[in-house]
């Protein structure tokens, strides 16, 4: 069947989908976008949720397999001129695929339950790339979910898809605003919270007896990391060494350390 005519930047469904770039907008139509070919393969994996494909006009021929799996389960691929996908990334250069998604987030019950082995709860984390790594960095290490807590960015912001690389569509990740709680929760549902903190007593290098028990990580914000209170209630503070001269580790490499380690003690 060949494609309709392009759509303009200035064409309504356009524009609507354009809005959604707004975490207001995302909330109150329960939608969010997924910028790139690796993120649509991802929501196409997930029942219900790719609604509608955006590509520039070409995109068709670079990406055939994606059109046709499209096809076969029913959701639309409207082809749009290059300035309304220019409109609709905010990349600096477009892959020219873009979905329209139903939103992600599942209780956070889900994933603080127990018979879950490997959890990762991230506290007041801000930046949209360091939180979509992690949950790229969790899906690799295979951790049974995530738990943005606290204020922490949108889950559906678009950085935060595009950093994932397609892992929010692969794993639970649920959205709690009370940090506290989320440790509570993961402490009853017979989970050893371990809070990523600098000046921890726990070596992660020394201490597989620890990290072969259910898990859940607990890291903080990018540049304060975890508040006095929240570390405080974790059951151990772990140290990741620092052997040269660097203050301190990015949050999302500390995080793939320590989910690696953890994934590793628990396989042994």
């Amino acid at each position: 069947m060949p494609l309709p005519a392009p759509l303009s930047a200035a064409n309504r469904r356009v524009k609507d989908a354009r809005r959604l770039s707004r975490r207001s907008e995302r909330s109150e139509r329960r939608l969010f976008l997924a910028d790139g070919p690796k993120a649509v393969e991802g929501a196409l994996q997930v029942e219900g949720c790719l609604v509608e494909v955006f590509a520039a006009p070409e995109a068709h021929l670079a990406h055939p397999g994606l059109l046709a799996a499209c096809e076969s389960v029913g959701v639309p691929w409207t082809p749009v001129e290059q300035r309304g996908i220019e409109a609709l990334s905010d990349a600096v250069s477009p892959a020219g695929v873009i979905g329209v998604c139903r939103l992600l987030d599942v209780p956070a019950q889900e994933v603080l339950r127990p018979g879950r082995d490997l959890v990762a709860i991230c506290a007041d984390v801000r930046d949209p790339g360091n939180a979509g790594t992690v949950v790229r960095c969790a899906d690799a290490a295979g951790v049974d979910g995530v738990v943005l807590a606290g204020s922490s960015v949108d889950l559906h912001n678009p950085k935060t898809v595009r950093a994932s690389v397609g892992s929010v569509f692969h794993l639970p990740v649920a959205l709690e605003p009370d940090p506290l709680a989320a440790v509570r929760a993961a402490q009853a549902a017979g989970l050893t919270v371990l809070a990523a903190d600098g000046a921890g007593e726990v070596d992660l290098f020394e201490a597989d007896e620890i990290l072969a028990r259910p898990t859940a990580w607990l890291f903080g914000n990018e540049a304060w990391g975890l508040p006095e209170e929240l570390a405080a209630a974790a059951d151990h503070r772990v140290a990741i060494p620092i052997h040269g001269r660097a203050e301190s580790l990015n949050l999302a490499t500390a995080a793939a350390l320590c989910l690696y380690a953890s994934a590793r003690a628990q396989r042994a």
